[in-house]
């Protein structure tokens, strides 16, 4: 059987450079910041907290490098997943692609609670239909709805199209940004340096929040989940991938600033939504707190967004490889996206505001898990294929290759070190029990895959995965033929 007789779905291409770079950095910013900062603040010092994000930054950006280098080199769907079957093969490919999809459920499925907690802040919802209790959290069923609702929506979006979703995205990345300048620029005038105190905690207190770095970062790595969609020179990618990291940075730096030029060390702590009560603060106005919680709102739905985008694209991905069940990798015959796999992560999404407030803490720790892992064999796999395929044509290949990819594999190391119990920020039972049942589901849709296409020659996984361009078959014959 010859590779032709497999069906191959393609996605369409209609994504430019502003909607690329509005998807990366949109994705990166969620509801962190508002909800965060003050802790940040309170670990390390405005200062220090500043500097841990700096720090953090350069460190994300060594694994970005990766990404910057691997993605237009291999601009398909499914991102991690394309480059570890590069580098491993089937089964490191499928356990890259099943954990960052775990991080992109998990992130996700955390923004229902989170954009209901924001909602709420902005105007009261009535406590109607009391449900249960969970970790001292009350769930009402008109709470619940608030997010349930914006779930549907942005599965809607990017059902009926990845152009709908991005056009969103843009617009509502705008708004993230223009709430970012008045917060900048109020409490920078309205502000004193006084209530930055204290600067600086201790070293620990640095190191603490350098921890939380790769949560806030997340985002940036959707970008190749949609690369086979993008309508852009390919060295165009690597540049807004970089520009993405750069711009959150510098996005959370600010954030930081202007939380600690609002208000001093008493009004923070006594905050129950830092960045907004303390901008409130500043400006002598409850009218400037809710400005605040517009724009995090902004920031939950792009992020919210971008992962049920690169969750979905994995998921398309990993159905077209034959490594999960078909319908997964089903293209809609009139919209051209992968429906079904948008469907089951809205639905997902639409599940966890079952859980409540209090199981923000638990699913955005979960998934930062899998984003390590991905983050690791992604590394990995850029400095095997270096080793594999150093002839391979790289649009864009990153200064001193080698050094990069080692301190990329470094750096997950030591992130999924901090996760693990003899690490300082291990997950608790709850946490390792949300990656148990996911990579418990992981190893009965591989034994089933492994099952129902075990007669799939390894040419005919290379061309699903790769399609006939970038298949190693075929750039071997091209080499050939030149």
């Amino acid at each position: 059987m010859g590779s032709d007789a497999f069906e191959r779905n393609v996605l369409k291409r209609t994504m430019g450079n502003i909607d690329v770079l509005a998807f990366g950095f949109g994705t990166m910013i969620g509801w962190g910041w508002v909800m965060l900062a003050g802790g940040w603040v309170a670990d390390g010092g405005t200062l220090g907290a500043m500097i841990a994000f700096v720090g953090g930054a350069i460190l994300c950006i060594f694994v970005g490098l990766t990404y910057a280098e691997l993605t237009p080199m291999l601009p398909l769907s499914g991102g991690e997943l394309v480059f570890a079957y590069r580098g491993f093969g089937y089964t490191g490919s499928w356990i890259t692609g099943w954990m960052i999809t775990f991080a992109y459920v998990g992130v996700a499925a955390f923004e229902g609670p989170s954009f209901a907690t924001a909602v709420n802040y902005l105007v009261e919802i009535p406590k109607v239909g009391y449900l249960w209790t969970i970790a001292g959290f009350d769930v009402y069923v008109s709470w619940m709805a608030v997010g349930i609702i914006m779930s549907l929506i942005l599965t809607y979006l990017n059902y009926i199209g990845i152009k709908s979703a991005t056009v969103f995205q843009t617009l509502a990345s705008g708004g993230i940004i223009i709430g970012g300048l008045v917060l900048v620029f109020g409490s920078a005038t309205q502000g004193s340096v006084s209530n930055m105190e204290p600067l600086i905690t201790s070293g620990h207190g640095i190191l603490t929040v350098m921890l939380v770095v790769p949560a806030m970062f997340v985002g940036f790595d959707v970008i190749p989940q949609a690369a086979e969609e993008m309508s852009i020179p390919l060295k165009n990618i690597s540049k807004i991938l970089i520009i993405s990291i750069l711009m959150a940075a510098v996005w959370y730096i600010a954030m930081i600033f202007g939380l600690g030029m609002s208000a001093p060390e008493s009004v923070r702590a006594a905050a129950d939504i830092p960045v907004p009560d303390a901008f409130a603060y500043v400006m002598g106005h409850w009218a400037f707190g809710k400005i605040m919680i517009i724009a995090a709102l902004l920031g939950i739905v792009t992020s919210w967004n971008g992962f049920i985008i690169g969750g979905s694209r994995v998921l398309f991905a990993m159905a077209r490889a034959k490594m999960i069940p078909e319908i997964f990798g089903k293209v809609h015959p009139k919209y051209g996206t992968p429906s079904f796999s948008v469907i089951f992560i809205g639905v997902i999404v639409s599940l966890a505001v079952f859980l409540g407030r209090s199981a923000l803490v638990w699913l955005i720790d979960a998934s930062a898990f899998g984003t390590v892992v991905a983050y690791f064999m992604v590394a990995l796999s850029f400095l095997l294929v270096r080793f594999k395929e150093p002839e391979l044509a790289r649009p864009y290949k990153a200064p001193a290759g080698p050094f990069v990819g080692v301190v990329a594999v470094a750096v997950a190391l030591f992130f999924l070190w901090t996760y693990l119990p003899i690490g300082p920020a291990g997950l608790i039972p709850v946490e390792w029990a949300l990656v148990g049942i996911w990579v418990l589901l992981g190893v009965v849709f591989y034994i089933w895959a492994k099952a129902k296409y075990k007669n799939v020659k390894e040419a005919e996984y290379e061309y699903l995965m790769f399609g006939k361009d970038y298949s190693r078959k075929h750039i071997m014959n091209a080499k050939k033929n030149a």
